[in-house]
C-alpha cells in the first residue's frame, strides 16, 4: 500500500494537468486529422483558428484534409495557438 501511496504522490507532483478527451480520441481513431480534432473541441472555427495562429484559414483546411504538411514553425503556431503541446498535433 506504501508503494501505491508514494506512486500517487509523485504522479500529482508531477501533473501538468494536460488531458486528452474522450472526443478526441475517438475522432482520431476514426481517422479525423488531431489538428480538427482538437480545433474542434477548443470550439474554433477554421477562421478563429487562422486569427489566433496568424495563418490562412486555406492552409489550415489543407493541413486538417491531410492534402498538406504543416511545417514545424507552423504546427508550433496552431499548437500555440489551440493551447497544447506540439506532440499531439503532429504523428
Amino acid at each position: 500500500m506504501a508503494d501505491a501511496i508514494a506512486a500517487y504522490r509523485e504522479f500529482k507532483a508531477n501533473d501538468d494537468g494536460f488531458r486528452v478527451s474522450s472526443a478526441i480520441v475517438d475522432g482520431m481513431l476514426a481517422g479525423e486529422h488531431a489538428l480538427f480534432s482538437w480545433r474542434t473541441e477548443r470550439g474554433l472555427t477554421l477562421d478563429a483558428l487562422a486569427e489566433k495562429s496568424g495563418l490562412s484559414k486555406a492552409y489550415l483546411s489543407q493541413i486538417e484534409s491531410g492534402k498538406r504538411a504543416g511545417t514545424t514553425k507552423t504546427m508550433r503556431a496552431i499548437a500555440k495557438a489551440l493551447k497544447v503541446p506540439l506532440d499531439v498535433l503532429v504523428d
